[in-house]
């Protein structure tokens, strides 16, 4: 019998000489800045001198605001307009008794949820009275509630259009990316160029910063309505307008309400922020107890900013599943959990719940049998609007508004006096050499000066040019390669090279520090759901939390500065890298498993060879949120010191110094662009390699 054979290349493959180039080219550069200057550090003279344009243009601004056309017929009625809605809300939200807001939220979130949404959302109204901050939630619920309807009510609309029309998807399409990299920090500064310091430019700057997922989450949810079902729309003969309302909306509405629950996280971070110009609010209490080291104080607002994050986040959420929940099919037990089913005492009680609420129902048929017959389908919530009308009348009479001070839980006291023997005894625990003072001065005199000192002043600044633009035409885009070089030298033309690189460290020091805690704990929840069930609930929770309450816990142990950043920044970025990890392994084809486990793999050899490999794209988009997300986080620590881009921009507002704060804000977003982009290519090439 012939033996089969394979005919053999007769052309050689040919190896292309990237890596040999790139290292002739590096020596090249670290030879050069030996003799030539200006090939170390960036030099100074090649400054564009944006600076001092924009502080003249601020002057010009102040100087004509009240007399130009663009401000007399465009700003000022759009900032007036927009502040005589915020003040009207506030106002109402203030002026409305403490009780009655809660009654209303109670209402309301029984009638999305249930009783447990109900007892949480109210639960969470009572914390922020009870921290004496009744008033600064309501603020900051106004400013959120409209910049949220006016995101949504742009960004809706906006996302339909998009996924009705493929020239609108092209073109907002970068917009939307753009948009999405920006780090959230750089939103406050054009705001104030053109709207000042107040409520409405904070307005502003949540709007566009919470716009994106509004746009995308619509448009790709009526983008994925099945194509059957709008055939049957058409041969039912439908006009496009019946068959958006009718068929793709409601289909589309599960991604629509994911849309608005980003809307409302992301508007949330960036309005308790937005107090570095003004906004007031939560995040203003926050913002000047961190100036003055009042960490209890900070403290309590920023639980009270966690607590706002969960009503608003469990709120939003519900309303998602309107529909399902309240039929009465898919309702259990309405308090306890529904495993606990067959316990005397859960029975008991559970039995009694139902016993109340057929009383009030019977109380409340007997009551709109009074009601004229047209008015009798929308008996509940008339009836509801008359106790609560009736009930704000007793309170205003009882001379009821503010949250009583007798019910306020100050912390403040007793975790500042925890603060003072944390700074004493956990500074150095005995002659040990351990605790948070050895260990900052470690990070800093070992880690953060060293990498900056090496980045900034040993490492000529063409090799870091060199090295993003061999990364990036390692992942055979050349345009991208191009971009790169230029957005990183217009960064040492603003002349704001060395802070970028100072944070460019800190970033580089936070994601190694994710990646090797997030890409482990992925693969272990992965392999299993115990451990998957545990950290489920506490990636939720770093989720939830808004970006600028992640400083106040690490100021307690740590103080002020870059550590407090990058311990933060850990904290803030990891969970992504870990879900993703985790999602990659897990959506890898089962078919494909047991084919290793055929041929005889182990279960290492199984993890190494087929499924960290088939999910690298997963895993690397992860990697990129985490850098975006460690970038960002590295830029807000400014406000607790934290050196670089972060302060620079903090001091250009605190010095009324405007061009500075966009000489750094420029900056900021080029070195995110340069990241987002060259991982993002890495991630899409890892996927091109995986056939996925």
């Amino acid at each position: 019998m012939a033996s089969l054979s394979f005919p053999k290349s007769t052309s050689k493959r040919k190896i292309k000489p990237f890596w040999p180039v790139v290292v002739s080219l590096l020596l090249l550069l670290l030879l050069g800045a030996a003799v030539i200057p200006e090939l170390d550090l960036f030099p100074e003279s090649w400054n564009i001198g944006l600076r001092e344009p924009f502080n003249e243009f601020k002057r010009w601004v102040v100087i004509n605001r009240t007399t130009h056309w663009m401000f007399v017929f465009f700003f000022e009625p759009l900032s007036n307009a927009l502040d005589f809605i915020i003040r009207l809300v506030e106002n109402f939200l203030l002026w409305l008794p403490w009780p009655v807001t809660m009654v209303l939220f109670f209402w309301s979130a029984h009638k999305i949820s249930g009783l447990r949404l109900a007892l949480l959302v109210s639960g969470c109204l009572f914390l922020m009275g009870m921290f004496g901050l009744w008033e600064a939630s309501m603020q900051t619920l106004a400013l959120m509630t409209i910049s949220v309807v006016i995101a949504l009510g742009l960004g809706i609309p906006l996302g339909i259009w998009s996924a009705r029309s493929e020239r609108v998807e092209w073109m907002l399409r970068p917009v939307l990316d753009a948009m999405q990299t920006v780090p959230i920090f750089v939103y406050l500064i054009p705001v104030v160029l053109f709207f000042g310091i107040a409520r409405v430019p904070s307005a502003i700057a949540t709007i566009v910063y919470a716009l994106p997922p509004a746009i995308r989450l619509t448009s790709l949810g009526i983008r994925r309505v099945p194509a059957d079902a709008l055939e049957a729309a058409d041969a039912f003969g439908s006009t496009d307008r019946q068959k958006l309302i009718k068929v793709q909306i409601p289909m589309a509405m599960p991604s629509i309400m994911a849309g608005v629950n980003q809307t409302i996280m992301m508007a949330l971070s960036i309005v308790v922020l937005a107090a570095l110009i003004g906004s007031g609010g939560l995040g203003d209490v926050v913002l000047k107890a961190l100036r003055r080291l009042q960490v209890g104080v900070a403290l309590e607002a920023g639980l009270a900013i966690v607590v706002m994050a969960i009503l608003l986040d469990r709120f939003s959420v519900a309303l998602g599943q309107f529909s399902v929940i309240n039929q009465a099919s898919f309702r259990g037990f309405r308090l306890l959990p529904d495993r606990w089913r067959g316990i005397g005492w859960v029975d008991w009680f559970e039995n009694g719940l139902d016993g109340l609420y057929r009383w009030i129902e019977r109380m409340t048929n007997r009551l709109g049998q009074l009601l004229p017959s047209p008015l009798k389908p929308y008996q509940d919530a008339l009836l509801f609007g008359a106790f609560c009308l009736f009930f704000l009348f007793i309170l205003l009479l009882s001379g009821v508004d503010s949250f009583p001070e007798g019910l306020n839980l100050e912390i403040s006291r007793p975790v500042d006096a925890l603060v003072s023997w944390m700074q004493v005894n956990l500074y150095e625990i005995g002659n040990t050499g351990l605790g948070t003072g050895p260990f900052r001065d470690f990070l800093i005199i070992r880690i953060f000066l060293p990498l900056a000192d090496f980045l900034t002043n040993v490492v000529p600044w063409p090799v870091i040019l060199l090295v993003f633009g061999a990364a990036a035409w390692q992942t055979g885009r050349r345009r991208l390669t191009v971009g790169v070089i230029l957005m990183l030298l217009l960064i040492g033309l603003t002349g704001m090279w060395s802070f970028a690189m100072d944070t460019l460290g800190q970033t580089l020091v936070a994601v190694i520090i994710c990646v090797l805690i997030g890409i482990p704990l992925g693969i272990w929840a992965s392999r299993s759901n115990t451990v998957d069930r545990l950290i489920r609930p506490i990636l939720d929770f770093l989720q939830t939390i808004p970006i600028f309450v992640y400083l106040v816990p690490v100021i307690m142990l740590f103080g002020s500065g870059s550590v407090a950043g990058l311990i933060a920044s850990v904290l803030y970025a990891v969970v992504p890298v870990i879900r993703l990890t985790n999602l990659g392994i897990r959506q890898v084809d089962q078919t494909i498993l047991e084919s290793a486990e055929a041929f005889g793999s182990t279960s290492w050899q199984r993890l190494l060879k087929v499924e960290v490999p088939l999910a690298a794209p997963s895993i690397m988009l992860g990697i990129n949120q985490t850098i975006m997300m460690a970038l960002a986080m590295v830029i807000i620590a400014g406000l607790v010191g934290a050196t670089g881009l972060g302060l620079e921009v903090v001091q250009g507002f605190a010095n009324n110094n405007l061009g500075r704060s966009v000489e750094a804000g420029l900056a900021i977003v080029l070195l995110a662009m340069v990241i987002d982009r060259i991982t993002e290519a890495w991630a899409e090439k890892a996927a091109q390699a995986a056939n996925l």
